[in-house]
């Protein structure tokens, strides 16, 4: 065994090359697959194929810790040949600090049933925090190490050692052509991330209580519906003290917005009494509260929400359900998105078509004016912008389930 790492030893100055070259290639590889996996063009627009890019995502995750382990198996002597130079050795730990975070991070996301929801969640926003410190410093370095930038024609605005060589005391350049360049570039990816990190920070660290960010969807409404639904008593202020944690708007479509005259709800389908509600009539149907959580599949949950809406169950028993109904379809408002629920499944306590949440229209962004809660299962079963319920007599496959997702969607 000493003989096989004394050999590999020896041949891994030849290999360090390779080593970063691999380095560079899966977070290449992890930064399009990531940025992919969160576009909402993308979500859309791959279809099941979205479910393929996420096994890839993983795989290569998994894989990025292989030259994390090599390099500390193995590295003995390099890291003595850089004794005298700090900086690289500074560049080498943070780039085996980011690759092991990625994958720890990312290992616990993957594993998100097993971890519990509450470490996910922290493990989410430990992904992110990595991914906007970790991508900005890869593409500086690799950038700024760069051949191109190290050739000695670019080193300088001119060549210092002929110049000394001939004036020895000829002034030296106030700097050098390569800590220009580097500085250019750090300070052009500070000014095109900089702001959308500090938005992320804000939202994600700076508001732990999720309301200041919720506020501002509210402000950015696209809905234009009056009058706006009162509140019971328990909804102002939330009996459930309001939702803790971060929303994230995913969505399959361009975010709709509805007026008085566009807006309307129907249940219909195989019920005994179909109707269809405008604002002002669904307003009048008698609602109650629920406080619950909030999980999505990806590995982020908002906790303690306060709904307020209309029971599903009631909803159902006001149309009558006839006994061949197996199924509850549910449509969204996008004109794309639908999904179901079995009967029993329909007549949990706390699926609600909810119509506030802590107290206040649900704004857009969120799926207002009205969605579809399932706190029992992962939110891509709570449809947004909900505007008809059918029950139908079959199965039906719902938009995520039919691109891969599983259809047993339990927390």
């Amino acid at each position: 065994m000493s003989g096989i790492f004394e050999r590999l030893r020896k041949g891994y100055g030849k290999k360090l090359v390779s080593l970063h070259a691999w380095n560079g290639w899966i977070v290449v590889i992890l930064a399009l697959t990531g940025l992919i996996l969160i576009g909402g063009f993308w979500r859309g627009f791959l279809g099941e194929g979205r479910v393929w890019i996420k096994w890839a995502h993983i795989v290569v995750g998994l894989a990025s810790i292989l030259p994390v382990l090599y390099y500390l198996l193995l590295a003995g002597k390099h890291w003595k040949q850089l004794k005298q130079k700090p900086w690289q050795r500074f560049n080498v730990l943070v780039v085996l600090g980011l690759l092991l975070g990625w994958f720890v991070s990312g290992a616990l996301l993957w594993q998100f049933k097993a971890v519990g929801l509450r470490v996910s969640n922290a493990a989410l926003v430990a992904h992110d925090l990595l991914t906007w410190i970790g991508l900005p410093y890869i593409i500086y370095h690799s950038i700024t190490r760069a051949k191109w930038l190290k050739e000695p024609a670019r080193r300088t605005i001119r060549d210092e050692r002929q110049e000394e060589s001939v004036h020895p005391a000829a002034p030296q350049p106030v700097y050098t052509r390569r800590a220009f360049i580097r500085g250019a570039i750090g300070a052009g990816l500070a000014v095109t991330l900089g702001p959308s990190f500090l938005k992320w920070l804000g939202t994600s660290l700076g508001s732990a209580g999720g309301s200041e960010t919720i506020d501002k969807l509210i402000e950015n409404n696209a809905n234009a519906l009056t009058p706006d639904p009162l509140p019971l008593p328990a909804s102002a202020p939330p009996v459930g003290g309001g939702a803790q944690g971060q929303f994230r708007v995913y969505t399959v479509t361009p975010i709709p917005s509805f007026t008085n005259e566009t807006w309307s709800f129907t249940i219909d389908g195989l019920v005994e009494r179909p109707a269809t509600w405008k604002w002002e009539k669904f307003l009048e149907l008698r609602r109650s509260v629920q406080v619950s959580d909030f999980h999505c599949v990806t590995g982020w949950s908002v906790y303690k929400n306060t709904w307020e809406g209309i029971p599903l169950k009631e909803l159902l028993k006001m149309a009558g359900v006839k006994v061949n109904a197996k199924t509850v379809k549910f449509y969204s408002g996008d004109g794309v998105y639908t999904d179901t629920l079995t009967l029993e499944q329909a007549d949990m306590d706390d699926v609600m078509v909810a119509v506030l949440h802590d107290g206040k229209p649900i704004p857009s962004d969120l799926g207002g004016p009205v969605r579809l809660v399932v706190p029992k299962m992962y939110a891509y079963k709570s449809v947004k912008w909900l505007n008809r319920i059918e029950l139908i007599e079959g199965e039906h496959v719902g938009y995520w389930e039919a691109r891969g997702y599983s259809n047993d969607a339990w927390v």
